[in-house]
């Protein structure tokens, strides 16, 4: 039997010198330590009112929790910031993906937070019904508007459904006004429903669109142009200013064709530059002389009214459909259901009928 001679090489490895840590070990157990430390509702409450950033962010990551145990915190610390509230404007903005909603609210949230006002920004994020994961990148993309001491910014996912988010979003106003914001911009992103459930929550709605998208028809057909207080045609700089003008006439003349409005309000056009700034101090006069015009005949309480009498029905449907879905009986004939549903065994309505009777027979 032959035994192979390992040959003996001149090149050997050394252990090299190993790789700096990038983070201290005393930050990260601080951090760590800090983490684990659970506030009580009364610290955040304190906190909300005294204008911290840090406690608002922690009691909005309660809003936004599924755990039953931080609901109750959540509604605890809602309730005692709910005299703080309602002092501010709530404006929101929507517009197709790509006309600059993030470029315009970093712009017009400058242009407020010089003019002395605290500006808090919460962007709905659509979340994904492939991966349900939410990518919440508006806040990157307002780099100066992050660095302002007198602005806040919470990028949201909008979940599953248009109601949960909504839910969310208004308790979210209810505690960034107790913390002593006077404007509330809520973005959405302008495809799906989600603009209705924004209008209902908002004293302003703004519409941003661009030039070349379509004539004024294509602007009547949108069911949106109809919640709009004021259309703005964003990008109006460089060679893209006479097109945003010829878009302007064009809405004007859309708008002609809808019913006047309730709160005697009648939408404007007008065309601003993200860029340049140019309008972007018309559009805050705009919305300054909406106001006037609402407060003065009482509509703008009016439909404050409503909009709260409309999210505690929202609110009672948002917790049934919770509580069905988290029955236990309900949840192991879900399954059964489904499967018999999908071997045309029995009717999805029937289907249903089934679950709701088991479910109230409880």
């Amino acid at each position: 039997m032959e035994y192979k001679k390992i040959k003996k090489t001149a090149l050997n490895e050394k252990d090299g010198i190993s790789a700096p840590e990038i983070i201290s070990t005393n930050a990260v157990a601080q951090i760590q330590k800090f983490r684990k430390k659970q506030v009580t509702a009364k610290e955040l409450i304190d906190g909300i009112l005294k204008g911290n950033i840090s406690d608002l962010s922690r009691a909005i990551t309660l809003v936004e929790s599924t755990n039953t145990n931080h609901l109750t915190k959540a509604n605890e610390i809602i309730n005692a910031c709910l005299p703080f509230a309602n002092k501010s404007v709530r404006i929101g903005i929507t517009g197709v993906p790509g006309v600059g909603k993030s470029t315009f609210i970093e712009a017009f949230g400058k242009h407020l937070t010089s003019l002395g006002k605290k500006v808090a920004v919460l962007a709905v994020d659509p979340s994904s019904t492939i991966s349900h994961g939410s990518i919440l990148g508006d806040k990157t993309r307002m780099e100066e508007l992050v660095k302002d001491p007198n602005a806040f910014i919470r990028p949201s996912a909008s979940g599953e459904t248009l109601g949960g988010v909504a839910r969310k979003t208004r308790e979210t106003i209810t505690l960034c006004e107790a913390a002593g914001f006077d404007i509330i911009l809520i973005e959405t992103v302008g495809v799906g429903q989600s603009e209705t459930a924004v209008h209902s929550m908002v004293d302003f709605f703004l519409l941003l669109k661009i030039s070349g998208a379509g004539d004024e028809l294509q602007g009547i057909k949108r069911g949106i142009m109809e919640m709009a207080d004021a259309i703005i045609i964003n990008k109006a700089d460089g060679d893209n200013i006479k097109k945003a003008n010829l878009a302007k006439v064009e809405f004007e003349r859309a708008l002609h064709l809808f019913p006047a409005k309730k709160s005697g309000w009648t939408p404007t056009t007008s065309t601003c530059s993200s860029i340049s700034h140019e309008g972007i101090s018309d559009v805050w006069n705009t919305i300054l002389r909406f106001l006037e015009i609402t407060k003065d005949n009482k509509y703008f309480f009016e439909k404050r009214k409503e909009q709260n009498q409309y999210w505690m029905l929202e609110t009672v449907n948002e917790q049934l459909k919770t509580n069905f879905y988290n029955h236990p009986e309900i949840q192991n004939l879900l399954d059964t259901m489904k499967k018999a549903v999908q071997n045309d065994e029995i009717s999805p309505f029937a289907a249903a009928q089934e679950l709701l009777e088991k479910y109230f027979k409880k």
